[in-house]
């Protein structure tokens, strides 16, 4: 029996809304003309005519099964929020209208890209990229130049990248996006990155640590001073833990400053400093600047350099605590990342209170996935299946998930507090501490990930990568 396929190309599902598809439970297959065809579950004449006067366009409806339709609606529409969002069309609105959806159905990052046959539109949706929408080759140059006349860019420098702002105002929503332009072979691509306003809805212990984890992270930022590093690829979530954090000191009684590229989140009661390289506002210079200010909390968007983590060090060393990020691959290798950056042993092993690494997990969808017996050509061939692992869940795909098997993400840790047996073996650069995390009984993100797989909370496939 051949599995009957509920994707429909971008370019027919573009022509209406969510709300139309929803609200009228039609799916369009075809575009003949000036016609457009639609799979419904009712082919009444005044349907017909009602889509007819919306669309203006000619409507022919071809019967479908509710249960097909509702497939259909999930596999290729998404609607989480009430909202006024018509088809999209290149008006003036099109674009607030775009920037809205995406934000709506809880899309991170906006892709505007041109190829030589085409231009496409793609959301990044729990992690993971997907095409929404298919602009012309003529209409695409236009829109990249709206985009950059609301960041603020230079519509005639498109030989260089260049980064840009946009806030938008609806009736029921504001936010901000960072916007990012890059020449490429057929034009210009731009992301859009979009950023919450508010991280009053943020908790620490929400975010996926572990009891044991949760209380062994908040003595750490207990410190009055110290370093606390986060570490972890683009998109882990490392901010969002870092304001967390933030959330939990913010009181009366600290001065907390940051630095940041971007500014992601506003948080009352502390004062945020959006980099600016260009007029030579960077990471070192207002950390600089930043001593000056007689601050208890320092948080530093990303330790990019010698010189930021120099700064950063500095910092510690005279009494505050410091905050930030940085790309490695685990807790451990972050140890190894400063020494790289030719960083003297001894000041990592005075300064450092805690490495921490993190990644994003896709969970599960709760409501259709299947539980099976351990399949070990599901795992990579150097890992050893602990004998406890009986059972994987895997994703099946309903209406609640949009079909794809999963629905939401949450953090998975690895800390390492430094304690003075870590601190001597960083000194004397003692960097193998495999044994020592076994003997603390510290849960590596492999370990983490396997007890996910056990609970059922994910996939084999969605953590492929961290068990090699």
């Amino acid at each position: 029996m051949i599995k009957e396929n509920f994707k429909t190309p971008v370019q027919l599902s573009q022509l209406i809304s969510s709300e139309q598809a929803y609200a009228y439970k039609i799916i369009p297959v075809d575009e003949q003309d000036d016609q457009i065809i639609f799979k419904s579950e009712s082919t009444s004449e005044t349907l017909k005519q009602e889509l007819q006067i919306i669309l203006g366009r000619s409507v022919r409806l071809i019967k479908e099964s509710p249960e097909n339709i509702r497939q259909y609606l999930s596999s290729n529409f998404r609607i989480r929020h009430q909202s006024q969002t018509q088809a999209l069309n290149y008006s003036s609105d099109f674009l607030v209208q775009l920037l809205t959806t995406a934000k709506d159905i809880g899309s991170s990052d906006i892709h505007f890209e041109v190829y030589e046959h085409k231009c496409r539109v793609r959301f990044r949706l729990d992690g993971k990229l997907k095409e929404y929408f298919i602009i012309s080759k003529e209409e695409y140059p236009i829109i990249i130049n709206k985009l950059k006349i609301k960041a603020g860019l230079d519509i005639s420098e498109k030989r260089l990248p260049q980064d840009g702002r946009i806030t938008i105002n609806t009736e029921s929503d504001e936010f901000d996006i960072r916007v990012s332009s890059l020449p490429i072979l057929n034009g210009e691509k731009m992301v859009l990155r979009i950023l919450s306003k508010d991280a009053d809805h943020i908790e620490l212990g929400e975010l996926g640590f572990s009891n044991k984890e949760l209380n062994t992270y908040r003595e750490t930022i207990r410190k009055p001073n110290g370093i606390v590093l986060i570490s972890g690829p683009t998109g882990s979530g490392k901010t969002t833990t870092l304001y967390a954090t933030l959330k939990l000191l913010n009181d009366e009684e600290r001065n907390i400053l940051t630095i940041e590229d971007p500014i992601e989140y506003t948080l009352e009661g502390i004062n945020q400093v959006q980099l600016k390289e260009n007029i030579g506002l960077d990471f070192t210079s207002t950390l600089r600047t930043f001593l000056r200010q007689d601050p208890d909390v320092i948080m530093v968007g990303e330790i990019r350099d010698a010189k930021t983590a120099n700064m950063a060090i500095r910092a510690a060393l005279t009494g505050h605590l410091v905050l930030s990020t940085i790309h490695t691959n685990s807790a451990w290798a972050t140890i190894t990342r400063l020494v790289d950056m030719d960083i003297p042993s001894f000041l990592i092993a005075s300064t450092l209170n805690v490495s921490v690494a993190q990644r994003l997990v896709r969970k599960l969808c709760t409501t259709c996935k299947d539980e099976t017996p351990i399949v070990t050509t599901d795992f990579p061939k150097s890992f050893t299946i602990p004998k406890t692992l009986k059972y994987q869940s895997i994703p099946v795909g309903c209406d609640h998930c949009y079909y794809t098997g999963y629905s939401g993400r949450k953090a998975i840790y690895e800390i390492i507090p430094i304690t003075n047996d870590l601190m001597s073996r960083i000194k004397n650069n003692h960097l193998d501490i495999d044994d020592y995390i076994k003997a603390e009984g510290i849960s590596t993100l492999k370990d983490n990930a396997v007890e996910l797989i056990r609970n059922g909370i994910t996939s084999v496939e969605e953590v492929y990568a961290l068990l090699i």
